[in-house]
């Protein structure tokens, strides 16, 4: 196939682009950045520059591209994480995820382009209630005060997916090179504390599993919602605690809600206290995905030490 890989040097689209390209597909892979280009040259894609919140420039790209497919990979996530305000965080990926989705659709429909296969996000953010661990079916948080931009944001990127018949992948949360090094450091200086015992559950999904499964996505044409998760949603009390001693950290300090609150905002406690993780079954079974890393434990292990 000949792929558009839109937002193609974040760091999963620097992984999934030489995938890609490994199984014999033609790549034509975007970036903001003209300095950059040569990276995606370097990975064997055709680069582009292409601003994803202009409908002209996005509409201009694939339609020169005449592509069959397009990942819909574009985020604007600020390395260094901003626990108290994710409104301000995850400002520019909340349009990219409205307006960039619905430009990419556009230009896909005018051009004829029949597949798309976009990213969306699944490691804590399950609905509160019930049970720890979510199956697609279940639905996802709504989202409070300052998380709900961002709920908002994957909602309506799924729903515009869907009415396309295009497949939503919700990676959990991504590691592997470059992914969370700001996390570390943080959790190296004692600075990303244990909030409340840590009952809440996270779903991580290494970079590579990721790019593993969206060009399975695309390559089977998949329709729908898929949780690309690993194989163990956990409570961060085990997760927080292993990062920090494959880091060669020490444990993370203990803080009570009512503190972290004050100092972190809603965003680290709901995290903390309240998470959902999500299970993969649906990917492993029509996808035939099969997971590198199947937990963060080994996977934490081989990128830290």
């Amino acid at each position: 196939m000949h792929v558009f890989v839109a937002g193609a040097t974040g760091v999963l689209g620097r992984r999934l682009v030489p995938q890609l390209v490994l199984r014999g597909h033609r790549v034509t892979a975007t970036t903001t950045s003209e300095a950059k280009l040569a990276m995606l040259d370097e990975m064997g894609a055709e680069g582009v520059l292409m601003d994803g919140l202009d409908a002209a420039s996005v509409g201009e790209a694939v339609a020169a591209a005449q592509p069959d497919a397009i990942a819909h990979q574009m985020t604007s996530i600020s390395p260094k994480p901003d626990m108290k305000h994710p409104d301000r965080w995850f400002a520019i990926t909340n349009r990219l995820r409205t307006e960039g989705t619905d430009h990419l659709i556009a230009a896909a429909q005018a051009t004829g382009v029949s597949h798309i296969v976009a990213q969306s996000y699944a490691s804590w953010n399950g609905e509160r209630t019930g049970v720890w661990v979510k199956t697609e079916e279940d639905p996802l948080d709504p989202g409070e005060g300052r998380m709900r931009p961002g709920a908002n944001a994957i909602r309506h990127l799924e729903d515009a997916i869907a009415e396309v018949d295009g497949a939503a992948l919700r990676y959990g949360w991504l590691y592997g090179p470059g992914a969370i090094d700001d996390t570390v450091a943080v959790v190296r200086k004692r600075q990303f504390p244990l909030v409340g015992g840590g009952p809440g559950h996270t779903s991580w999904v290494h970079l590579d599993d990721a790019a593993s499964a969206t060009v399975l996505a695309l390559e089977q044409k998949a329709q729908g919602v898929f949780n690309i998760v690993d194989d163990e949603p956990a409570p961060v009390s085990e997760w927080l605690s292993h990062l920090a001693a494959c880091a060669g950290a020490k444990p993370p300090m203990q803080v009570p809600v009512w503190l972290a609150r004050v100092l972190a905002g809603d965003f680290a406690v709901t995290l903390m206290t309240e998470g959902r993780g999500f299970t993969n079954a649906k990917a492993k079974r029509e996808l035939g995905w099969e997971l590198r890393y199947p937990s963060w434990r080994e996977g934490f292990k081989e990128e830290l030490q």
